[in-house]
């Protein structure tokens, strides 16, 4: 009975490192340059093309990669960022969620799971994931769960990659507000 016991530990353990692994990547550091993109995004369920460069003349980019538009905890941290896209709004940022989904796809989830206040793009053929170095590294046709705050002069800011949803609001919107506490300071 103890040996089975410890059997299953090691099994665990096992599991957990090889997990840790497969998803464990090297994502951009704050201070680096954000790679510039255009795509195929939507917004209360209308296609349109989302331009970084363009946004970020308006202001500091929330660009958060997420795995599949639909899951559980996808569509929770959607919910999450509809919820915050206000206080992101009077800070002048702007939000963009962008996975590997098609873009019919992500017209219905603009408007169910992020609730028409920002928009999600398409990056099927994962160009723009790979770029954010964003992939999963067992399924590099996916996003990782990752979320970047770039600065108006185009570099990142802040990064937050953890698998839980949960963190990624409040840590973008903190470092946002940072960002605006420093330039007001100027």
């Amino acid at each position: 009975m103890r040996r089975a016991a410890t059997v299953d530990r090691r099994m665990f353990v096992l599991g957990a490192l090889a997990l840790a692994l497969t998803t464990a990547h090297a994502q951009l550091k704050p201070g680096e340059p954000a790679p510039v993109f255009t795509l195929e995004a939507a917004l209360g369920g209308r296609e349109f093309r989302f331009d970084l460069s363009q946004t970020l003349a308006k202001g500091p980019v929330v660009l958060y990669f997420y795995p599949k538009a639909f899951t559980a905890g996808c569509t929770y941290e959607a919910q999450l960022f509809a919820q915050a896209s206000e206080r992101f709004a009077a800070l002048g940022a702007t939000v963009i969620g962008v996975s590997s989904d098609d873009i019919d796809t992500l017209k219905r989830f603009s408007v169910e799971a992020c609730r028409d206040r920002f928009a999600v793009g398409a990056d099927p053929d994962g160009r723009i994931i790979r770029a954010y170095k964003a992939q999963i590294a067992s399924r590099p046709d996916m996003a990782d769960r990752i979320s970047y705050v770039i600065s108006p002069e185009g570099r990142i800011i802040h990064v937050h990659h953890h698998a839980n949803p949960e963190g990624h609001v409040d840590g973008t919107l903190e470092a946002v507000e940072r960002w605006m506490a420093r330039q007001q300071r100027r």
